[in-house]
């Protein structure tokens, strides 16, 4: 418990009304939520409005309230702010006792492959033998505590109190995605982050944003407001990446595959399995603390394929060097490794091969297809499934970025499907939608077999591919469960293969699964 008045010098107030001291039982920003003795935060969020709930709240026992609008006929102390987000999150970090400054908190930004990064990070530490915890697109994990994630960077307040518990159980190291809607909502201010990454920028949550500009605005500013105590991780293959080198205050660690000029370099590449094999170059000597690095070479064997984990892993390895993790460990945590659902997924390796990516924008398409490049293989198939209820802008750049990429790889026929029985209200393809996708392929002079139901789209790919092909599944929400029913698929027609090995690649994978 905290008392009042002390929880309200951490934010700053424009005003306030029936102001009295009392005991903080507990911070809510939900009405349903409120206990009595609690505090409520009214949040203005898109949907609803929390001071329409604040009645609600003091009914239920809330005992203060923090508002950007005074609420009339409500006796209770009332705390006016002009952002009541930030409010909730100042507030959360110092009832929690500003848990994120007992930890090293990681905080890792792209519009591609936050997750991968997180959890290759992750398996790094673990290597080292240190008590970890994980927070981001998939889910929340720290010591014996799981759940699956529902955003990808939680509230402030429910971030604040995962920490607190992260510190109660002795969790020293924190590795967690930073999205663009928690930078542009305040949800992450207050958090004390040790290194921060931006990999990566593409378009992406244009509707969240408005722009892009105001999208990469919001992401950099994990970057740009970041002080001289943290460390940056940068980008230099990326323009907007490599762009905020000059633009923060923090001190700057550098890597590239292809710009010569970064400090952590990539050379010898081979990704001709499809898991890419490399050489990290230390190529001017840096500091960390108590450990110097001077110019130096080590290899790296990923377990996991994609030309993005090459990527990923650079950033990975770089989070490693900066905690002053042994190179030795950072390379064994690294082939440990054996990746993340849906992120160029190898699901089947037999006669043919079938891979599972979530395909989601041009920047992902890019990479993934790009891997596809540098992989030996007889021929390609792809399964589809349009991103539905994203809009006519998205459909068309992703198509066209696949367009980009077909006669390179082979591709004049793709299997598309409308995945109808296997999304949710929210990703429903329209006709829009679909008729935008069937014109950039029509001009392409891309065969399209349109099916509207996922398990028919997967049974005609299935049917395509003989020996050494490559078998993609595409696509975003409608794919999730294409890769348990391409497995079903497979055993029905092949009742001899290993069950157990078969379906290995769905063990405890979060997406598509009945």
């Amino acid at each position: 418990m905290k008392k009042l008045l002390k929880l309200i010098e951490s934010i700053p107030v424009l005003e306030s009304k029936n102001v009295k001291d009392t005991e903080i039982h507990n911070i809510a920003y939900h009405s349903g939520k409120v206990e009595p003795g609690d505090l409520f935060v009214c949040i203005k969020g898109f949907e609803t409005d929390g001071h329409k709930y604040a009645s609600q709240a003091v009914d239920k026992g809330a005992c203060a309230l923090i508002v950007e609008d005074y609420q009339e006929n409500l006796d209770v102390p009332q705390f006016k702010v002009e952002n009541s987000r930030k409010a909730l999150a100042s507030l959360g970090a110092v009832f929690y006792d500003y848990p994120s400054k007992k930890m090293k908190m990681i905080g890792i930004t792209a519009t591609n492959g936050k997750t991968s990064t997180s959890f290759m990070t992750n398996a790094i530490l673990e290597a080292h033998g240190l008590k970890t915890g994980l927070i981001g697109t998939v889910m929340v994990k720290y010591g014996n505590y799981m759940e699956p994630s529902i955003l990808t960077t939680p509230e402030s307040l429910d971030l604040q109190s995962h920490f607190a518990r992260m510190v109660e159980e002795n969790i020293t190291y924190n590795t967690m995605e930073v999205s663009s809607s928690a930078l542009a909502f305040d949800r992450v201010y207050d958090v004390d982050f040790d290194i921060v990454t931006l990999n990566n920028i593409s378009r992406e949550h244009i509707d969240l944003h408005g722009s892009f500009e105001e999208y990469f605005e919001t992401k950099s500013s994990l970057i740009r407001d970041a002080k001289p105590h943290q460390w940056a991780i940068l980008n230099l293959d990326d323009t907007y990446s490599a762009s905020l080198v000059e633009q923060t205050k923090a001190q700057v660690l550098t890597f590239g595959i292809k710009n010569t000029e970064a400090i952590l370099a990539c050379s010898n590449l081979d990704l001709t399995t499809g898991r890419g094999r490399f050489t990290v170059k230390i190529q001017r000597p840096f500091t960390v603390g108590n450990t110097s690095y001077a110019p130096q070479e080590f290899d790296i064997a990923l377990s996991v394929p994609g030309y993005h984990s090459v990527y990923n892993s650079m950033v990975a390895v770089a989070v490693g060097l900066l905690c002053e993790i042994p190179i030795s460990t950072i390379v064994r945590g690294l082939n440990s490794f054996v990746g993340v659902e849906r992120r160029f997924q190898f699901i089947f390796e037999d006669d043919f091969k079938i891979v599972d990516d979530h395909f989601a924008n041009p920047g992902n398409i890019n990479v993934t297809l790009e891997t596809l490049n540098f992989m030996d293989y007889n021929r390609l198939h792809m399964i589809y499934a349009i991103r539905g209820s994203r809009g006519v802008t998205t459909n068309r750049e992703n198509a066209e970025t696949i367009v980009n990429w077909a006669s390179k790889l082979g591709l004049t026929e793709i299997i598309a499907t409308l995945s109808q029985s296997h999304v949710s209200k929210k990703d429903v393809v329209t006709p829009e939608e679909l008729d935008v996708f069937l014109e950039v392929m029509k001009k392409a002079n891309i065969k399209v077999n349109l099916h509207s139901e996922l398990p028919e789209a997967i049974s005609c790919g299935l049917k395509k591919a003989e020996q050494g092909d490559v078998l993609m599944l595409a696509g975003s929400q409608g794919m999730d469960y294409g890769a348990q029913i391409a497995l079903e698929q497979l055993y029905k027609e092949r009742p001899y293969l290993d069950k157990d090995v078969l379906f290995r690649p769905l063990e405890s994978r979060v997406a598509g699964i009945v």
